[in-house]
């Protein structure tokens, strides 16, 4: 398993590696002192994530998900089941999250169960943990939902944005001008030298896209 570097903090520690069939970068952010960590987007890999956060001695307080395509979603239950932490997604995307099964046949993956989400995500919610705010950022999906930590300087940005290019728009409940409205009001706002997450591939920074990204420009 391939890993992104490492992003760290006085307090934070930020881990970020692709995980299960179509390699959605799963993302730990933990918290140094209270040990408190999120899990974000498990996609697969449930044991590798499950020792990285043994390894790192940190406690999963949430679950929580930048939408329910099934390449960020397949892990989910089994990580709840081992941590007792809480499932988060925005309610925009239960239709979505109640068709795991079906999108795992379209794409000829093994077949999960997941339980139902805990709580629901809401924009400019605080997730309580290494000073992390939910952003939503409609387009990819109607519940596409970022996740901003301003200690860290980073963004979690699921599929709505990557280094060079937007995510799609063409699946169920995408919208192009939704995502380039989320892209524009919400993300670019952010401190140009924030390190941008993306959901696949590497990482990259608000203020490279804002220059460079031919789909969005600042």
């Amino acid at each position: 398993m391939s890993q992104e570097p490492a992003t760290h903090t006085d307090r934070h520690m930020v881990k970020s590696f692709p995980v299960g069939p179509l390699q959605c970068n799963c993302t730990i952010i933990g918290d140094r002192i209270t040990k408190r960590a999120l899990v974000v987007d498990p996609g697969g890999d449930a044991a590798a994530i499950l020792a990285l956060l043994e390894q790192a001695e940190l406690k999963v307080v949430a679950i929580i998900h930048t939408h329910a395509h099934l390449d960020h979603i397949l892990a989910a239950g089994e990580i709840k089941a081992a941590t007792g932490a809480p499932i988060y997604l925005h309610e925009g995307d239960q239709f979505l999250w109640d068709m795991v099964e079906e999108q795992c046949q379209r794409f000829g993956v093994p077949s999960v169960t997941l339980p139902d989400p805990d709580f629901y995500l809401k924009d400019d919610l605080d997730l309580n943990c290494c000073g992390g705010v939910a952003i939503h950022t409609p387009g990819h999906t109607p519940g596409s939902t970022s996740f901003w930590f301003a200690d860290a300087k980073t963004l979690i940005a699921g599929d709505t944005l990557f280094q060079g290019s937007i995510g799609r728009t063409d699946l169920p409940g995408g919208d192009f001008d939704q995502i380039i409205t989320s892209i524009k009001e919400r993300l670019y706002t952010l401190d140009d030298d924030a390190v941008v997450i993306t959901g696949h591939g590497p990482n990259t920074s608000i203020g490279r896209e804002k220059n460079h990204n031919g789909f969005v420009r600042g």
